[in-house]
């Protein structure tokens, strides 16, 4: 009765053991979720500081000098593609499949094309 009683437990034993694994694993998705949203967080906290610096430079000079003698500023024609392309050297997808998401690493053949098409 003893060995069967032993059995019994390491059963029961088994059976937690693999609920707090699953638990485990799920645990670890979340943090990983987390890190890379906090990653991308980071990031856009970064590029929208940048980008309040530059409006803040430029209304600044613009309060000193007069407005009649400054040009209309237009936009240049690689001006986008730039964009495009430094966004996916920071590491995001710049094609249509993936847009937007982190590129863990790995260049991606759909935003390699795509850029090779607006170099062209």
């Amino acid at each position: 009765m003893k060995d069967r009683n032993f059995l019994e437990s390491v059963m029961e034993f088994e059976q937690q053991l693999e609920s707090l694994q699953h638990q485990y694993n799920e645990l670890k998705q979340f943090v990983a979720h987390m890190v890379e949203e906090h990653q991308t967080l980071q990031t856009e906290n970064l590029h929208l500081r940048r980008r309040l610096e530059e409006l803040l430079s430029q209304n600044s000079d613009d309060t000193t000098n007069d407005r009649d003698d400054k040009p209309v500023k237009t936009l240049e024609i690689g001006e986008g593609y730039d964009n495009l392309a430094r966004l996916y050297h920071e590491g995001f997808h710049v094609c249509h499949v993936h847009f937007g998401s982190i590129r863990k690493g790995e260049d991606c053949l759909f935003c390699l094309s795509f850029l090779n098409k607006q170099n062209s």
